[in-house]
């Protein structure tokens, strides 16, 4: 059943006219067993309200939907791969979790297409009730294998739309060959405003330190072509930087001497059920 999404469910309309913004930023990576490895990359994102991306075209000339620009965003680049309205299959996977979504806005925080090509590790979707507040979190990652699982986490009723999420799954996807299967993920979120963290640690069973910490700390800048291009003249290769990092740090923790980890097929359902962790923090305490 398709659940209808208002246009002004969870508005919070800036100076510029639009939900959808452009963060910038760095990622950070700090693993620590078993060898310590220590990586920083800058790079930018954008935050993309799926009801505005469709007519993003009338304000952005070098931004397009599911058509080939400069900077560019294709469903079919995210969800199932099927190219079909990503809100609507969102809706549609929130409403499988038990999600109490009611057709409020969705953000989704990702990277887009440059010059065609994209790749993105992790994508964060900002899912909002009609009042505004959100109800959940999906967290979507891909691997270099060209696989894609969902992490689905519900937010509390109640929860303060400025409060740091705390959030825990157990790992059900492979992604890095440097990495067991028997953990779990810790994600920490700050939700969007005038800056944004996603935070996520890695940690085994038996070991009391996360094995890896992983992190993105941004701050908006509004989605203009002149902002666009600013953000491209910084990282013009922007996917092929992404590609290329996973790949040095990749050869560099094997000259570390850290060993491979056979490929398992992925989980037969698309997505695993997460739960949040009691206890928020105000926006004064962000990460």
């Amino acid at each position: 059943m398709k659940i209808p999404r208002g246009d002004r469910a969870g508005r919070d309309d800036t100076a510029d006219g639009l939900r959808s913004a452009i963060y910038r930023g760095a990622v950070v990576h700090h693993r620590t067993w078993p060898r310590r490895h220590h990586l920083r990359y800058r790079l930018w994102t954008l935050l993309l309200d799926l009801d505005e991306v469709p007519a993003l075209h009338r304000h952005l000339r070098c931004f397009s939907h599911n058509r080939f620009n400069l900077l560019s965003f294709h469903d079919a680049d995210h969800g199932d791969g099927s190219g079909r309205p990503l809100g609507d299959q969102v809706a549609r996977l929130l409403a499988d979790a038990r999600v109490d979504y009611d057709g409020g806005s969705i953000r989704l925080w990702c990277m887009p297409r440059v010059l065609g090509h994209v790749f993105n590790p992790l994508s964060v979707y900002f899912c909002h009730r009609r009042d505004g507040m959100l109800c959940a979190l999906v967290h979507e990652v891909n691997n270099t294998f060209g696989q894609r699982h969902s992490y689905v986490v519900p937010v509390p009723d109640g929860t303060p739309p400025d409060a740091v999420l705390r959030q825990h799954c157990a790992k059900r996807f492979h992604v890095s060959p440097f990495l067991d299967m028997d953990m779990s993920y810790d994600f920490r979120v700050a939700p969007p405003g005038d800056g944004m963290t996603v935070a996520i640690q890695a940690r085994a069973p038996d070991r009391a330190a996360a094995v890896l910490s992983a992190s993105f700390i941004g701050r908006r800048h509004a989605l203009t072509d002149t902002e666009l291009v600013s953000a491209w003249m910084a990282h013009p290769l922007l996917t092929l930087k992404v590609v290329a990092a996973i790949h040095w740090e990749a050869l560099r923790l094997l000259l570390k001497g850290v060993g491979f980890r056979r490929s398992p097929p992925p989980p037969a359902r698309a997505y695993t059920l997460g739960d949040p962790v009691p206890g928020s923090a105000p926006a004064e305490t962000r990460l």
